[in-house]
């Protein structure tokens, strides 16, 4: 059964994902013994067994045909992993600097792990093919995006935390991520020439699967760290701040990459991929590299907590823009 949601919301981009990670958040507030670590649920699992099933099914329908497809514009890929990979960090510690940093030390690294993570994939390619982008070439740069991320992203953490006198022990995190992201993508393609067809026919199917695990990992995550009690110097103003900062974060790296795009001459449809593959971030990646990170954190919850804000702004204002630049290409009558 569909959680039925009102057509206004639908159209900002609300969907049953979003409102399932609003409610994983309530739940965890209200009820977070059962989510706990070690707990009746056991939900930690979610994070080893259920991510390596998840990322295997992304290897089963990633689809080589696409990648060549999109693999010829190199402007476009080069401008698309520089804003990813480059500007955001950037951007993200000019604010900081700017401001003065956010109140709390765990804020402010989950805005840089926001910085530091790849692309979304499903949410860039809607968006790109919503408005009359360039598909194939945002289906290749959110996938060149997140194998790269396997590697870029724990390098950007560990200098990060190096810089406030912490550290990351960064060979194990690295093998931990690939053996938990990376080999089950390679397991999937390689299976892919007799599995791809079951794929496709279950579509919706694993779409739901790989929803529920996130949802389940971020119940976990805030259900330790209200446990832990590192939400009792947190309040609504918290959160108002988090939107505002991420509502700022989105708007300035999609000028940043705007600029360029046209700079290079880059076609209508390229210069849509690179909008919506450069500013978005990847939640699917990005909670369970968190969960490799900084498992051993009890505040897990608030590092990703600026992850979950951006992620519900990026989807809202990339539905509107998505629907704009569509209208503006339709043709007039």
């Amino acid at each position: 059964m569909r959680l039925p949601i009102p057509p206004a919301l639908q159209r900002l981009g609300v969907d049953g994902f979003l409102l399932a990670l609003v409610a994983a958040v309530a739940l965890a507030w209200a009820f977070p013994a059962p989510g706990v670590t070690g707990g009746p649920l056991h939900a930690e699992f979610a994070s080893t067994v259920g991510v390596a099933i998840l990322f295997f099914l992304y290897g089963l329908k990633l689809s080589p045909k696409n990648l060549r497809a999109g693999l010829v514009r190199w402007p476009l890929h080069l401008l698309v992993q520089t804003t990813t990979f480059a500007v955001f960090p950037i951007v993200v510690l000019g604010f900081a600097a700017a401001t003065g940093g956010l109140p709390a030390r765990e804020l402010a690294l989950g805005f840089f792990l926001i910085a530091a993570l790849p692309s979304t994939v499903s949410s860039s390619v809607a968006m790109t093919a919503i408005a009359g982008g360039n598909v194939a070439g945002a289906i290749f740069n959110a996938t060149l995006s997140n194998l790269i991320g396997v590697f870029v992203t724990p390098l950007w953490v560990a200098w990060y935390l190096s810089t406030s006198g912490a550290a990351l022990e960064l060979g194990p995190v690295v093998v931990k991520i690939v053996l938990l992201l990376l080999a089950p993508v390679a397991v999937g393609q390689a299976v892919r020439p007799w599995l791809a067809g079951w794929a496709a026919r279950n579509d919706k199917l694993t779409r739901h699967y790989d929803r529920a695990v996130i949802v389940v990992i971020v119940y976990n995550a805030f259900a330790d760290s209200m446990v832990a009690g590192v939400w009792t110097q947190h309040g609504p103003g918290t959160i108002l701040g988090l939107l505002a900062a991420a509502i700022a974060l989105f708007a300035v790296v999609s000028a940043v990459t705007i600029g360029p795009a046209r700079a290079l001459g880059l076609p209508r449809g390229d210069l849509i991929a690179a909008q919506f593959c450069g500013s978005t971030k990847s939640l699917a990646t990005g909670v369970p590299m968190a969960k490799v990170m900084f498992g051993a954190d009890p505040a897990l919850g608030l590092i990703l907590a600026p992850l979950m804000v951006y992620h519900l702004f990026q989807l809202v204002a990339s539905s509107v823009i998505a629907r704009h630049l569509a209208g503006s290409a339709a043709p007039r009558p």
